[in-house]
């Protein structure tokens, strides 16, 4: 029987790399507000206190301050101290941004994926959003629906019009992460957004699905609002295609 000492195993590892300063400082103030040591609104120590706690010069500190700042985690301003942001949904969505819209536009069947999730989710947070409605609530989406009439000719501000309309509804669930991946959602969607010349009073019927969906809402009626929200997504799928596929 073979006897394999530690000295025989390929472990076939990476070399061992040395972390730049300034990933080291990154890494620590990471973990300073991970812990909760600096806290959301909380002021950043000043560029002279860092470099003095973590035996760095100035380069180092200031390149880490500004990959936090890069990731949305704090905000550098002229003048005054930097600040930890407060960390919401939104912070982190902006992040993959223009990843989600590369990928969209890489692969043509992506967009597909996405009309996809985006009829699932939609579904689901209109029946969250009847059950929670108020008078408030309904009272903006008629609004909103009379902002998006005013708007008919107007491709560009009719279809910002719908984006507002739907991430009103999500934002009805009190669910901040709803109405953060609805918004992000449909800004991607926005992207790929071809009105049809053939489909001649495709802006009627999203007004007349609109207040229909509405009326569900304030009678609280979950079932209906979800059928209607999904026969609504379907007719719509054909105006967001990739011209490049």
């Amino acid at each position: 029987m073979a006897n394999n000492s530690s000295d025989d195993v390929d472990f076939r590892a990476a070399p061992i790399t040395r972390l730049k300063l300034s990933d080291q400082v990154y890494d620590r103030m990471w973990e300073m507000i991970v812990s909760g040591e600096l806290a959301s609104g909380d002021s950043i120590p000043s560029e002279r206190v860092l470099m003095e706690k973590f035996g760095v010069g100035r380069p180092a500190v200031r390149e880490a301050l500004q990959a936090l700042a890069n990731k949305g985690v704090i905000t550098i301003s002229q003048g005054e101290r930097s600040r930890v942001n407060e960390l919401t949904a939104t912070i982190a969505l902006d992040q993959v941004d223009e990843i989600a819209k590369l990928l969209l536009s890489a692969e043509p069947s992506n967009l597909e994926h996405l009309k996809q999730v985006r009829k699932i989710l939609e579904a689901g947070t209109v029946r969250i959003a009847a059950e929670n409605s108020t008078d408030d609530d309904v009272q903006r989406l008629r609004e909103i629906i009379e902002v998006q009439r005013g708007q008919v000719k107007d491709s560009k501000g009719f279809i910002q019009a719908d984006i507002d309309f739907h991430v009103t509804i999500a934002r009805m669930t009190k669910n901040p992460l709803l109405q953060s991946v609805t918004h992000a959602m449909l800004t991607w969607l926005f992207e790929y957004y071809t009105p049809l010349l053939h489909w001649s009073g495709r802006e009627k019927t999203t007004l007349l699905e609109h207040e229909k969906l509405v009326d569900h809402l304030a009678a609280h009626d979950s079932d209906s609002a979800a059928s209607l929200m999904r026969d609504h997504l379907g007719r719509s799928d054909p105006l967001y295609t990739n011209q490049s596929a």
